[in-house]
């Protein structure tokens, strides 16, 4: 190979390892500009090297938000992505080739503002609401149906619609409401979440519907995709007006101009305006107004030929970095942050910045004492860009990371895969509070009255040092403890109590096995019958299994193969807790799901998927969220995707729900 070659193909890497934390996992490492330099840097080399081009460059194509856990649907018309811009030069340059392309025309332009969200496309036919659907590579997405329901500004019926159209917009988080979730996430002292944009991401791919409803999300629409007939409308502004008419959540407002340059002028206004908007606005686009014109520009690959977004710079300032702290997640991974001194910055006080990790910080070699320029594009946590040298202290030293887990006495080590530390030590009480909170949330375990004061005094009392201990506690004990009394002792001796019944993949979920979460225990239960048929599992059983990857299959075998653990479960095993998948532990249930391993698509008419899933467990069945000859029955509603399509070529038995309540009836 090459220098250049090289140079491409690893450049090539890089930008699809941030389309997959940006669109795939909504936990980007770099901000936006960043990343457009990136694929600006790419484009540049493959134009000037095209020999080396190839067709599926990430220069030439959009990201994909799509996961092999939600159904896929095919768009009727794609959801592009934007061409974009930093430079007001570039932005000019726009209106000129369109004026070229429409030589001797009056143009028109719609100026609104850039949302910094999650695009969605929510689908009517005959005036009714049947599905939505996320951008995903622009030609499919996932069906988030379940998950957007619970966002008002979407009505369930269009009057004087058109046949078929597809309404567009962005799903967001309010500042205020991703504050009130930090709020929580911090008293329970639980890793805070980077910015609304990644965690309105993440809701929205949440697997539980009635999970997602508990995070409040807002949406709003601007645009049309698909629509029968075509010519229902005939500018952008129609469009807007249509849409407000409707009832659906739009922008708050936007500009129509003569040219270009007018345009700019509308940017310019925006920008003063943007922080007083309800929703996160990191930019204006820019569309030609009349829909015949858009058809006629053109489309490239991945964008039309008729819009622009022109993207603001993100906000930055200098302030002194007081300290670095450092976080413990439930699996014992050390996160620093930076302490700063309090500045206002995009509207909000900034007192805290991540730094994701220790190369980050010796990267970019930030010491405590120094002056450090921060930059906030739509975070609430915003990131260190760098530092000002000349500002630094005389008798500044570089921070070492493992010294200073040394002087902190936590026993940590680095990982050999990675850039992350990790606890090693059981006895670290930070790493045990996070332990035994995990294990007592309403996803995992659901013992009530376990909240963060009373697990910070079961371990500060050497009452309760991992999830077994919990089974040993006595009421004199509880007594002992601050704000405890006979009925709230009583209480929790009997929440901890009940806890023992419940289902395998809670437990699972609540061993805190790094990686495993609520889907993936369920995908484990479904496919072994007891904890200890999972923990005999060799990793390439456990590789083979639809959902669990190489790194999870890894992490199971290596958490089931450490003396500790083993000790662990076989004193839960003595305490009496669930060790059996939900169709073993049902002995007499006759139905015909019993055993049986059923995967749903669609939206079902009459239930949601949660009541579904209950449904099917309770009957002695198995929710498995892929296909595979394995499975028993798919259940199929509206909008059924690829899982549907998937079970056709497999050759597995469809039922509706009407088919499956009769199953359940035992007709």
């Amino acid at each position: 190979m090459s220098k250049v070659e090289k140079k491409i193909e690893q450049m090539r890497a890089e930008i699809a390892k941030h389309d997959i934390l940006y669109y795939k996992q909504a936990r980007p490492q770099i901000d936006d500009q960043a990343y457009d330099r990136l694929k600006l840097e790419l484009a540049r080399l493959e134009s000037l090297h095209p020999e080396l081009a190839i067709n599926d460059s990430p220069s030439l194509t959009v990201g994909d938000d799509r996961l092999e856990s939600f159904d896929s649907y095919t768009h009727r018309k794609p959801m592009l992505s934007l061409d974009n811009t930093y430079s007001k030069d570039n932005l000019l340059d726009f209106g000129k080739r369109l004026g070229k392309r429409f030589l001797g025309m009056q143009l028109n332009y719609l100026v609104e503002p850039k949302i910094d969200g999650v695009a969605v496309s929510i689908t009517y036919e005959k005036g009714r609401y049947t599905r939505a659907v996320s951008r995903g590579n622009g030609s499919a997405g996932d069906d988030i149906t379940q998950n957007v329901q619970h966002i008002n500004g979407i009505p369930k019926q269009l009057k004087d619609a058109p046949e078929f159209v597809e309404v567009r917009g962005e799903i967001y988080m309010r500042h205020d409401e991703f504050e009130r979730i930090n709020t929580v996430r911090k008293k329970e002292n639980q890793p805070l979440y980077a910015n609304p944009r990644n965690l309105a991401a993440g809701t929205i791919k949440l697997l539980d519907p009635n999970e997602a409803s508990e995070r409040s999300l807002d949406i709003v629409l601007y645009g049309i995709g698909a629509c029968e007939p075509a010519n229902f409308f005939s500018h952008q502004d129609a469009i807007q007006e249509q849409i407000r008419i409707w009832g659906f959540a739009v922008l708050e407002k936007y500009w129509i101009a003569d040219s270009i340059e007018e345009s700019w002028n509308y940017i310019e206004q925006l920008n003063s305006l943007r922080h007083q908007f309800a929703y996160p606005t990191d930019g204006a686009v820019v569309k030609l107004n009349d829909l015949i014109l858009q058809e006629q520009a053109g489309f490239t690959s991945k964008a039309p030929r008729w819009a622009i977004a022109y993207k603001f710079e993100a906000e930055r300032v200098e302030t002194k970095l007081i300290e670095i702290s450092l976080q413990i997640g439930r699996t014992g991974v050390v996160t620093p942050v930076a302490i700063l001194e309090p500045i206002q910055l995009a509207g909000t006080t900034v007192a805290r910045a991540t730094l994701h990790n220790e190369d980050e910080i010796r990267r970019k070699d930030i010491r405590p004492g120094d002056t450090v320029l921060v930059q906030k594009a739509g975070e609430i946590i915003p990131q260190v860009l760098g530092v000002n040298l000349d500002k630094r202290p005389k008798n500044s030293q570089p921070y070492n990371f493992s010294s200073h887990l040394n002087d902190l006495g936590i026993e940590a080590v680095r990982d050999p895969n990675g850039s992350a530390w990790r606890i090693i030590s059981r006895e670290d009480p930070i790493c045990q509070q996070r332990a035994l909170q995990h294990f007592a949330s309403r996803a995992c375990m659901d013992i009530e009255n376990l909240g963060t004061a009373v697990v910070e005094q079961l371990v500060s009392c050497g009452l309760a040092k991992d999830p077994a201990d919990l089974y040993t506690l006595r009421l004199e004990a509880l007594l002992n403890l601050d704000k405890f009394a006979d009925k709230s002792a009583q209480n929790l001796l009997d929440a901890i109590e009940n806890s023992k019944t419940r289902a395998l993949w809670q437990l699972l979920h609540g061993l805190g096995i790094p990686h495993v979460g609520k889907q993936s225990a369920k995908d484990l239960e479904a496919n072994f019958e007891s904890l200890d048929a999972l923990e005999k599992a060799s990793q390439p059983k456990l590789e083979s299994i639809n959902g669990i990857g190489t790194i999870l299959a890894e992490s199971i075998h290596n958490w089931f193969s450490q003396t500790a653990h083993k000790d662990m479960i076989e004193r839960l095993r003595g305490h009496g807790l669930n060790f059996k998948a939900a169709a073993n532990s049902t002995k007499n249930n006759t139905s015909s799901l019993s055993g049986k391993l059923i995967v749903l698509t669609g939206s079902l008419p009459n239930m949601t998927r949660d009541e579904a899933s209950n449904t099917i467990e309770k009957a002695g069945g198995r929710v498995s969220s892929s296909v595979s000859k394995k499975t028993d029955y798919v259940l199929y509603g509206e909008a059924s995707g690829s899982k549907y399509i998937k079970a056709q070529q497999l050759g597995i038995n469809l039922i509706s729900e009407e088919q499956f309540l009769d199953i359940i009836r035992g007709h």
